[in-house]
């Protein structure tokens, strides 16, 4: 077959092809597709044959791509100078690991069919039903074939292609023909490791997930059955398992965290507002709750253990201790200051407090009216004019009650002695209308 040729085909297709020797004599049948994660994910390294007539101990043997030719009728022959490698026949389909047991080969049949992957693009869960593969030339000067991954099948014509198989080529085409094609491009997936057993492990794209809002990662992470969740779960880092933990409801957050370790956990509680961080920590037991907070940095321990001391269904215990708050005095340039050296979430800061030396409310400043000052422009002039503050020990009902009727951004939280001591953001007001906390 000329070089310049691109062949498509798929899983299911290949999939029981005859693969003959140099001689024309019948050398095998496709049974699986080895794909060397370590080296490259996008094509496959090997086909997994198993021998025609094969004496005991040779059943299977793994032949690299490249040494494989592909005839015109896309009849598969081994190259002149073949060395096909005899691999195991375990039973849950071939090859998988190396001598030290770690995993080497991702085999597309057994790996992939039928599991879930992520399809990054659609922020959903979806199922495989093939793999589409291309047959073209490694390079112009090479005459050597690769067998690229081009898409994953979710749709229709996956499904059928898989009922059909063993049927001719042209038949199986012409009866899927009609369905609209539903795939996902290879590079946009993201595989779960759906067995630690086999220790199979391809993250495409990771950079790509972490960067997907909290509430999509949530939505996936509920669509998941329970291993693959937590295998999901595990591959975040600590910031974005942090987010993502923030958006699930009370119950799938014990889920999540209760294979962790109290060091693993406290990790990715440090990165969790401390508001939504004490509320994780009050569903646990007090022993392993005390083991988590053991682990923290000091600072973040006590903001958290602060917040442990309030009620969880009042207005102190659904509020964050990040906040900005500066003098009376302050300037512009003093709020832009603070800003750039904010540790917690810039997304959440919406208002800017001016307090006094007792810790009390004077000014609230809308994040938006600095864009619009000067450097130099005292604080304090660009107030809205009023305060709205609840109590800590009110009832989320009446928080849900000020943030209607003064249509608000943030409420402060204020103690007997009307000193802040807190923020609630609306994205908890909705998380208390929803029942998620």
């Amino acid at each position: 077959m000329s070089k310049h040729v691109v062949n498509r085909t798929s899983v299911s297709t290949l999939m029981g092809t005859s693969v003959f020797d140099a001689s024309g004599v019948l050398f095998g049948r496709v049974r699986e597709f080895a794909v060397d994660s370590a080296a490259d994910v996008h094509q496959v390294h090997a086909l997994v044959v198993r021998r025609a007539a094969a004496k005991s101990g040779e059943a299977q043997v793994m032949v690299r791509v490249a040494e494989i030719q592909l005839g015109t009728d896309s009849r598969l022959t081994l190259g002149a100078n073949a060395m096909p490698v005899e691999v195991p026949l375990p039973s849950d389909g071939g090859p998988g690991a190396d001598t030290d047991g770690e995993a080497v080969y991702l085999l597309l049949e057994r790996d992939l069919l039928d599991q879930q992957i992520i399809d990054i693009n659609g922020h959903k869960v979806v199922r495989v039903n093939d793999v589409d593969l291309v047959w073209m030339p490694v390079c112009e000067a090479q005459p050597e074939l690769m067998l690229r991954i081009a898409e994953v099948e979710v749709g229709i014509r996956g499904a059928l292609r898989r009922l059909l198989k063993g049927l001719p080529v042209s038949t199986v085409d012409r009866l899927t023909r009609g369905f609209e094609p539903r795939v996902i491009p290879w590079e946009f997936v993201d595989l779960i490791e759906r067995d630690p057993a086999r220790r199979v492990k391809l993250k495409i794209g990771q950079d790509r997930l972490s960067r997907m809002h909290p509430s999509d990662i949530a939505d996936i992470l509920e669509e998941l059955a329970p291993a693959e969740r937590q295998a999901l779960f595990n591959s975040l880092n600590d910031e974005v398992a942090a987010d993502a933990l923030e958006e699930v409801d009370a119950k799938m957050q014990q889920s999540l965290i209760e294979s962790l370790d109290s060091e693993q956990i406290a990790g990715i509680v440090e990165e969790m507002d401390p508001g939504a961080a004490a509320d994780l920590l009050a569903e646990l037991s007090e022993e392993r709750s005390d083991a988590i907070l053991g682990e923290m940095d000091p600072a973040e321990r006590q903001d958290v253990e602060e917040l442990l001391e309030f009620e969880s269904d009042s207005a102190a215990g659904r509020m964050t201790t990040e906040y900005i708050a500066l003098g009376t005095e302050a300037a512009v340039v003093d709020a832009i200051t603070a800003l750039r050296s904010f540790e917690g979430d810039t997304d959440n800061v919406l208002d800017i407090f001016l307090i006094d030396e007792e810790g009390r409310i004077t000014v609230v400043v809308p994040l938006v009216k600095l864009v619009l000052a000067s450097g130099g422009d005292a604080l304090k002039d660009l107030s809205d004019g009023h305060i709205v503050s609840c109590a800590d020990d009110a009832s989320g009902k009446k928080v849900a009650e000020l943030f209607d009727k003064y249509n608000l951004r943030s409420l402060p939280v204020v103690d007997d002695q009307k000193r802040l001591i807190g923020v609630i953001h609306a994205d908890q007001v909705i998380a208390l209308l929803r029942g998620k906390h």
